[in-house]
Protein backbone atom coordinates (compact mmCIF):
# COMPACT_ATOMS: atom_id res chain seq x y z
CA UNK A 1 0.00 0.00 0.00
CA UNK A 2 1.25 3.49 -1.03
CA UNK A 3 1.80 6.13 1.13
CA UNK A 4 -1.58 8.08 -0.39
CA UNK A 5 -3.36 4.89 -0.23
CA UNK A 6 -2.31 4.54 3.30
CA UNK A 7 -3.35 8.21 4.20
CA UNK A 8 -6.90 7.77 1.99
CA UNK A 9 -7.74 4.58 4.28
CA UNK A 10 -7.04 6.39 7.82
CA UNK A 11 -9.39 9.04 6.59
CA UNK A 12 -11.92 6.52 6.12
CA UNK A 13 -11.71 4.78 8.70
CA UNK A 14 -11.80 8.12 10.97
CA UNK A 15 -14.98 8.93 8.63
CA UNK A 16 -16.70 5.76 9.59
CA UNK A 17 -15.51 6.00 14.01
CA UNK A 18 -17.22 9.65 13.49
CA UNK A 19 -20.50 7.93 11.78
CA UNK A 20 -20.81 5.15 14.48
CA UNK A 21 -20.53 7.82 17.10
CA UNK A 22 -22.81 9.81 15.81
CA UNK A 23 -25.32 7.50 15.27
CA UNK A 24 -24.62 6.38 18.82
CA UNK A 25 -25.15 9.56 20.45
CA UNK A 26 -28.62 9.57 18.56
CA UNK A 27 -29.51 6.44 19.67
CA UNK A 28 -28.73 7.48 23.78
CA UNK A 29 -30.74 10.89 22.98
CA UNK A 30 -33.97 8.92 21.24
CA UNK A 31 -33.67 6.60 24.60
CA UNK A 32 -32.93 9.28 26.84
CA UNK A 33 -36.39 11.04 25.16
CA UNK A 34 -38.72 7.83 25.56
CA UNK A 35 -37.53 7.97 29.36
CA UNK A 36 -38.93 11.55 29.82
CA UNK A 37 -42.10 10.58 27.56
CA UNK A 38 -42.92 7.42 29.54
CA UNK A 39 -43.92 9.63 32.79
CA UNK A 40 -46.78 11.43 30.73
CA UNK A 41 -48.24 8.08 28.91
CA UNK A 42 -51.52 6.51 29.95
CA UNK A 43 -49.93 2.96 30.50
CA UNK A 44 -52.28 -0.41 29.29
CA UNK A 45 -52.32 0.89 26.01
CA UNK A 46 -51.09 -0.57 22.97
CA UNK A 47 -47.36 -0.79 22.35
CA UNK A 48 -45.22 -1.16 18.85
CA UNK A 49 -41.38 -1.73 19.71
CA UNK A 50 -38.32 -2.46 18.11
CA UNK A 51 -35.66 -1.17 15.58
CA UNK A 52 -35.59 1.31 12.50
CA UNK A 53 -38.74 -0.68 10.89
CA UNK A 54 -40.79 -0.04 13.52
CA UNK A 55 -39.79 3.54 14.38
CA UNK A 56 -40.31 4.40 10.89
CA UNK A 57 -43.88 2.86 10.96
CA UNK A 58 -46.45 5.57 11.51
CA UNK A 59 -48.73 3.69 13.05
CA UNK A 60 -49.96 6.38 15.91
CA UNK A 61 -51.16 8.67 12.72
CA UNK A 62 -52.69 5.62 11.05
CA UNK A 63 -54.59 4.49 14.38
CA UNK A 64 -55.79 8.14 14.83
CA UNK A 65 -57.17 8.43 11.43
CA UNK A 66 -59.08 5.22 11.68
CA UNK A 67 -60.20 6.32 15.21
CA UNK A 68 -58.33 3.11 16.90
CA UNK A 69 -57.18 3.57 20.56
CA UNK A 70 -53.76 5.37 21.43
CA UNK A 71 -50.86 3.40 20.34
CA UNK A 72 -47.65 4.39 21.41
CA UNK A 73 -44.23 3.93 19.09
CA UNK A 74 -40.89 3.04 20.99
CA UNK A 75 -38.46 2.01 17.86
CA UNK A 76 -35.13 2.89 17.68
CA UNK A 77 -33.13 2.92 14.80
CA UNK A 78 -29.68 0.64 14.57
CA UNK A 79 -31.49 -1.50 17.78
CA UNK A 80 -30.05 -4.70 17.92
CA UNK A 81 -31.54 -7.35 20.64
CA UNK A 82 -28.62 -6.99 22.97
CA UNK A 83 -29.38 -3.12 23.05
CA UNK A 84 -33.11 -3.63 23.13
CA UNK A 85 -32.52 -5.74 26.07
CA UNK A 86 -30.62 -3.24 28.08
CA UNK A 87 -33.46 -0.89 27.47
CA UNK A 88 -36.45 -3.10 27.52
CA UNK A 89 -37.44 -0.89 30.32
CA UNK A 90 -38.23 2.21 28.64
CA UNK A 91 -38.84 0.81 25.13
CA UNK A 92 -41.21 -1.93 26.61
CA UNK A 93 -41.83 -2.97 30.43
CA UNK A 94 -42.39 0.39 31.40
CA UNK A 95 -45.54 1.12 29.19
CA UNK A 96 -47.58 -1.71 30.86
CA UNK A 97 -49.03 -2.61 27.60
CA UNK A 98 -52.30 -4.71 27.36
CA UNK A 99 -51.45 -5.17 23.62
CA UNK A 100 -47.17 -5.70 22.62
CA UNK A 101 -46.19 -5.46 18.36
CA UNK A 102 -42.68 -6.37 18.46
CA UNK A 103 -40.00 -6.55 15.26
CA UNK A 104 -36.75 -6.78 16.71
CA UNK A 105 -33.56 -8.70 16.05
CA UNK A 106 -33.13 -7.94 12.04
CA UNK A 107 -29.76 -5.78 12.90
CA UNK A 108 -28.60 -9.33 14.16
CA UNK A 109 -28.97 -10.19 10.86
CA UNK A 110 -25.24 -9.41 10.05
CA UNK A 111 -21.62 -10.51 10.38
CA UNK A 112 -20.55 -11.41 13.69
CA UNK A 113 -17.46 -11.79 15.48
CA UNK A 114 -15.34 -14.48 14.73
CA UNK A 115 -16.55 -17.51 16.67
CA UNK A 116 -20.06 -15.85 16.85
CA UNK A 117 -22.98 -17.11 14.87
CA UNK A 118 -25.91 -14.47 14.18
CA UNK A 119 -28.72 -16.94 14.93
CA UNK A 120 -27.51 -18.58 17.79
CA UNK A 121 -27.07 -15.01 19.18
CA UNK A 122 -29.94 -13.54 17.83
CA UNK A 123 -32.32 -17.01 19.21
CA UNK A 124 -30.89 -16.89 22.44
CA UNK A 125 -31.36 -12.94 22.87
CA UNK A 126 -34.61 -13.19 21.55
CA UNK A 127 -35.83 -15.86 24.16
CA UNK A 128 -34.60 -13.78 27.12
CA UNK A 129 -37.13 -10.75 25.91
CA UNK A 130 -40.07 -13.49 25.51
CA UNK A 131 -38.61 -14.64 29.34
CA UNK A 132 -38.88 -11.11 30.16
CA UNK A 133 -42.28 -10.33 28.70
CA UNK A 134 -43.74 -13.39 30.28
CA UNK A 135 -42.32 -12.77 33.52
CA UNK A 136 -42.95 -9.31 33.93
CA UNK A 137 -46.45 -8.29 31.80
CA UNK A 138 -48.41 -12.12 32.09
CA UNK A 139 -51.52 -9.86 31.25
CA UNK A 140 -49.98 -8.75 28.11
CA UNK A 141 -51.18 -9.85 24.80
CA UNK A 142 -48.20 -10.31 23.08
CA UNK A 143 -48.09 -10.83 18.59
CA UNK A 144 -44.75 -11.06 17.40
CA UNK A 145 -44.25 -10.01 14.13
CA UNK A 146 -42.91 -11.57 11.26
CA UNK A 147 -39.23 -9.38 9.85
CA UNK A 148 -39.95 -7.87 6.66
CA UNK A 149 -38.69 -9.43 3.34
CA UNK A 150 -35.69 -7.59 1.65
CA UNK A 151 -34.64 -6.47 -2.06
CA UNK A 152 -31.17 -8.10 -3.03
CA UNK A 153 -31.20 -5.22 -6.01
CA UNK A 154 -30.58 -1.81 -4.10
CA UNK A 155 -27.03 -1.63 -3.36
CA UNK A 156 -26.64 -1.91 0.43
CA UNK A 157 -24.11 -3.50 2.50
CA UNK A 158 -26.30 -5.10 4.83
CA UNK A 159 -27.68 -7.21 2.28
CA UNK A 160 -24.75 -9.37 1.84
CA UNK A 161 -25.83 -11.44 5.08
CA UNK A 162 -29.91 -9.83 5.77
CA UNK A 163 -30.96 -12.18 2.69
CA UNK A 164 -34.19 -13.46 2.54
CA UNK A 165 -33.30 -17.06 2.98
CA UNK A 166 -31.82 -15.76 6.52
CA UNK A 167 -34.95 -13.31 7.34
CA UNK A 168 -37.20 -16.66 6.41
CA UNK A 169 -34.82 -18.56 8.62
CA UNK A 170 -35.48 -16.45 11.51
CA UNK A 171 -38.87 -16.01 11.12
CA UNK A 172 -39.51 -19.76 11.70
CA UNK A 173 -37.35 -19.15 14.72
CA UNK A 174 -39.67 -16.45 15.90
CA UNK A 175 -42.65 -18.49 15.12
CA UNK A 176 -41.67 -21.45 17.19
CA UNK A 177 -40.54 -19.36 20.21
CA UNK A 178 -44.22 -17.46 19.78
CA UNK A 179 -45.74 -20.79 20.20
CA UNK A 180 -43.40 -21.54 23.01
CA UNK A 181 -44.64 -18.51 25.17
CA UNK A 182 -47.96 -18.35 24.40
CA UNK A 183 -47.83 -15.49 22.56
CA UNK A 184 -49.20 -15.17 18.67
CA UNK A 185 -47.35 -14.85 15.58
CA UNK A 186 -48.35 -12.67 12.39
CA UNK A 187 -46.67 -12.30 9.13
CA UNK A 188 -48.42 -9.53 7.34
CA UNK A 189 -45.70 -9.31 4.75
CA UNK A 190 -47.86 -10.55 1.37
CA UNK A 191 -48.62 -7.29 0.07
CA UNK A 192 -44.58 -6.42 0.29
CA UNK A 193 -43.39 -9.19 -2.22
CA UNK A 194 -42.95 -9.06 -5.85
CA UNK A 195 -43.56 -12.42 -7.64
CA UNK A 196 -39.78 -13.35 -6.80
CA UNK A 197 -41.02 -13.10 -2.71
CA UNK A 198 -38.32 -9.79 -2.74
CA UNK A 199 -40.00 -6.38 -1.25
CA UNK A 200 -41.08 -5.01 -3.53
CA UNK A 201 -38.38 -2.26 -5.54
CA UNK A 202 -40.72 0.65 -6.09
CA UNK A 203 -41.20 0.99 -1.80
CA UNK A 204 -37.66 0.80 -0.80
CA UNK A 205 -34.39 3.09 -1.84
CA UNK A 206 -31.84 0.53 0.36
CA UNK A 207 -34.07 -2.63 -0.44
CA UNK A 208 -34.59 -3.24 3.66
CA UNK A 209 -36.52 0.12 4.69
CA UNK A 210 -39.65 1.61 3.03
CA UNK A 211 -42.32 4.32 2.49
CA UNK A 212 -45.11 4.75 3.80
CA UNK A 213 -47.45 3.48 0.99
CA UNK A 214 -45.59 -0.28 2.12
CA UNK A 215 -46.69 0.62 5.79
CA UNK A 216 -50.52 1.56 4.60
CA UNK A 217 -50.08 -1.79 3.56
CA UNK A 218 -48.83 -3.79 6.30
CA UNK A 219 -51.41 -1.48 8.43
CA UNK A 220 -54.16 -2.72 6.87
CA UNK A 221 -53.61 -6.20 7.63
CA UNK A 222 -52.88 -5.46 11.56
CA UNK A 223 -56.10 -3.69 11.87
CA UNK A 224 -57.61 -7.20 13.21
CA UNK A 225 -55.40 -6.98 15.85
CA UNK A 226 -55.25 -3.85 17.31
Amino acid sequence: MTEREQITEEVRRQLIQEMMANFNHEKERKLANFRSQNAYIHKGQTLFTGSSLMEQFPISEFCLNEGLPIVYNRGIGGYTTDEFLSAIGPMLLDLEPSKLFINIGTNDIRDMPEGEDWFSHLSSNYRKICEMIREKLPETIVYMMAYYPVNPHRNSPALRVRTNEAVARANEMVRALASEFGFQYIDVNDGLKDEQGNLQIEHTLDGIHFDAAAYRTVFERLKQYL
